[in-house]
């Protein structure tokens, strides 16, 4: 195992220190600033809640058989807590079934990649937006109802709409931070609500920021959390969220201001974050940083 990956282990509780308390779920999410919830079939160099609530990535289920591992269920209730608390927030960027958590803290500037700039206006249905007819009925019910579960809003919207077809119109919102689960119980399933609601003082943030800006800010706090990446992670992590151009030109305008350097790790030539600023992701003008026991890892020198 590498210097780099030892760190790795530790920022993202692989190495035995397990995070089963809520307050250590939150410091675990503020120290790393993202995570999914399970492993992805296609691997993204992020941590996994699960994995940091079992304290090791050995055997860990993906979401198609998270229903059948007991540990899956108690590390789901903890994440339900932190999104009661507003301590995290989910969005639907990867796969529509393994939650994306970001903390609370650096929301505001996720919200700014991919959420409605006028979150209060109604979506409008194809073809002159991304969003279905159906999406566009959900939304109008979310805001008058919600929070409201998805047995009850099928219930509303007519009994000929499937649970397929009502999944795919509220992953249309949710992708856009339109909506967000709120609450979770086993005989109802999910609650949503829409998320200017939710988090009015969240999303006013982040509303006021701009792409450059929260960006800048987001690569900085991610390097954070992986310690070192080569541009092409970089660029295919953050594609999920702005054109990679976009991701290219700010790595760029990072390493000409110096506050991002590459470090030779074996044959690889990485990007970290520079050393005189290795306490500053996200970046000064940003939220207070909350952190966890461990000290942030500084980058494996060889």
């Amino acid at each position: 195992m590498t210097d780099l990956d030892q760190l790795r282990r530790e920022k993202w509780h692989l190495d035995g220190h397990a995070v089963r308390t809520f307050d250590d779920a939150r410091l675990f999410l503020e120290s790393v600033g993202f995570c999914m919830m399970y492993p992805m079939r296609q691997p993204v160099l992020v941590p996994t809640f699960i994995g940091a609530w079992v304290g090791s990535d050995e055997q860990l289920p993906d979401w198609q058989h998270a229903f059948a591992d007991p540990r899956a269920q108690e590390a789901t209730e903890l994440m339900v807590r932190l999104l009661r608390e507003r301590a995290a927030y989910e969005a639907n960027r990867f796969d529509e079934n393994n939650a994306f958590l970001v903390a609370a803290s650096i929301f505001p500037y996720f919200y700014a990649l991919v959420g409605e700039r006028n979150p209060k206006s109604a979506p409008k249905p194809k073809p002159h937006s991304d969003y279905s007819q159906l999406a566009c009925d959900a939304f109008e019910l979310i805001r008058r109802d919600g929070p409201i579960s998805k047995h009850k809003m099928r219930d509303v919207l007519g009994g000929s709409v499937s649970f397929v077809a009502l999944d795919h119109a509220l992953g249309e919102l949710w992708s856009r931070l339109r909506i967000t689960r709120v609450d979770y119980n086993p005989s109802e399933g999910a609650f949503w609500d829409v998320l200017y609601r939710w988090s009015p003082d969240a999303v006013r943030a982040g509303m006021n920021l701009s792409v450059g800006e929260s960006l800048s800010a987001l690569l900085s706090k991610y390097l954070d959390c992986v310690v070192a990446a080569d541009q092409q992670e970089l660029e295919s992590f953050f594609g999920n969220f702005v054109p990679r151009s976009r991701v290219k030109e700010a790595i760029n305008a990072l390493l000409a201001a110096r506050e991002l350097s590459f470090i030779r790790v074996g044959n690889r030539s990485l990007i970290q974050i520079a050393p005189s600023r290795a306490e500053q992701a996200p970046r000064a003008s940003g939220p207070r940083q909350e952190r966890g026991p461990r000290k942030t890892s500084t980058p494996p020198r060889v």
